[in-house]
């Protein structure tokens, strides 16, 4: 049985609801107008005929697109940021890290990162005063503090810093020695640099806080690269030098202030000998004074023995006078004599004195010239001249 054939003898309706009775498919226009009919019984007034929408309807959707914009609204700023709300376009407040929430459409938020360390370089050929040609690298690291000024105070922060940097890593080492920038004066270059800096910016209040200038290593052209090196090395061995010479300073002098002090030490010693001893023979001489106008013969030569023992017993040659007769004069090496002498643990009593030294006529008058056992008698005559 076809499938629109009527059942249980014609009794049963088709599915267009006909008893039976095979009048065609139902009007499509007229099931349109039933449905708007029933929606518009939901949303509206029944009694409009379900033309149009009513006031209830209106209500939910309102209150449905203002749900919509209160929770298009929230937001959440990070622990490292700071969002900087603008109402209607123009600055309106900052906020700090955390859920916040906006008039949407109406407020724009901007968050802006406070916390992290941003860095810019600068590098390029560079004329030194002495005109020379270096490569120099400097990098600028720095934070955002303000970040109002950082938005909006400028069009773009950061290239301004980057254009500030060069404008004064130029000026400096246009100003500074190529020896300066390569190797003793780079700390001044990078100080001079960063005030500089700060200087330059400071006008425009850019929001950021320099932390530091990182003064990469400068070096010359690669055509000359050779001869700046050898260069420097003999810069870095001048300073060697200049610190091995100030090593030795500090230890010569000290000893050189010692060996003064002890100079004048000794110095100050032999005064006082001096002066003491000559008190002393000023002292002698005053007692021999009254023996010398008592009997001034016997005390001149009295005296001129006692000097002329000093004067030989501080030499190690002598000349004996040999017996009348014989011209010929006898040289002793004393010296080898006093040796022998050490050996024997033996000396000549200087009291032993033979006539022929003090009356110098070679002729004995008393027995004192007599030498100790197992020496040989002699006449000692000075070598003053006198027979």
């Amino acid at each position: 049985m076809a499938w629109n054939e009527p059942g249980n003898g014609g009794k049963d309706r088709d599915p267009w609801g006909n008893n039976g009775k095979h009048q065609g498919p139902p009007d499509l226009d007229q099931v349109i107008r039933n449905l708007s009919g029933k929606l518009g019984g939901l949303l509206g007034n029944r009694g409009s005929g379900g033309g149009g929408i009513g006031s209830f309807g209106v209500v939910v959707a309102l209150v449905i697109a203002l749900v919509v914009w209160v929770v298009s609204g929230f937001y959440t700023i990070g622990e490292a940021q700071r969002g900087v709300v603008l109402r209607f376009g123009k600055f309106y407040q900052t906020v700090e890290p955390g859920l916040s929430w906006k008039a949407t459409f109406i407020d724009r938020v901007y968050p802006v990162d406070v916390e992290t360390v941003r860095s810019q370089p600068a590098s390029g050929f560079m004329l030194t005063r002495d005109e020379n040609l270096v490569r120099v690298e400097m990098d600028v690291q720095y934070r955002v503090i303000e970040p109002r000024d950082y938005l909006f105070n400028v069009t773009n922060a950061d290239d301004s810093l980057h254009q500030a940097l060069d404008s004064a890593l130029r000026y400096v080492v246009g100003h500074s020695t190529m020896d300066d920038v390569l190797t003793v004066g780079r700390e001044r270059v990078r100080q001079e640099t960063r005030a500089l800096l700060e200087e330059i910016i400071e006008p425009y209040q850019l929001g950021l806080m320099i932390l530091d200038l990182n003064f990469l290593p400068a070096r010359p052209p690669e055509e000359v690269k050779d001869a700046f090196d050898d260069a420097i090395a003999a810069q870095e061995d001048e300073q060697r030098f200049i610190r091995e010479a100030e090593a030795y300073a500090r230890e010569i002098e000290p000893k050189a202030r010692g060996q003064a002090q002890r100079l004048l030490q000794e110095a100050e010693a032999y005064k006082e000998q001096v002066a003491l001893r000559a008190e002393g023979e000023v002292a002698r001489f005053r007692e021999l004074l009254p023996q010398y106008e008592q009997a001034p013969d016997l005390t001149r030569q009295r005296i001129y023995l006692e000097t002329m023992e000093e004067i030989y017993s501080k030499v190690n040659k002598v000349i004996v006078d040999t017996p009348e007769g014989n011209n010929s004069l006898m040289y002793l090496p004393l010296d080898k004599m006093m040796e022998q002498q050490a050996k024997r643990e033996t000396r000549v009593d200087p009291n032993v004195i033979t006539s022929d030294y003090l009356n110098g006529n070679g002729s004995s008058s008393q027995d004192s010239g007599q030498l100790r056992p197992g020496s040989e008698r002699t006449n000692i005559r000075p070598t003053t001249g006198r027979n």
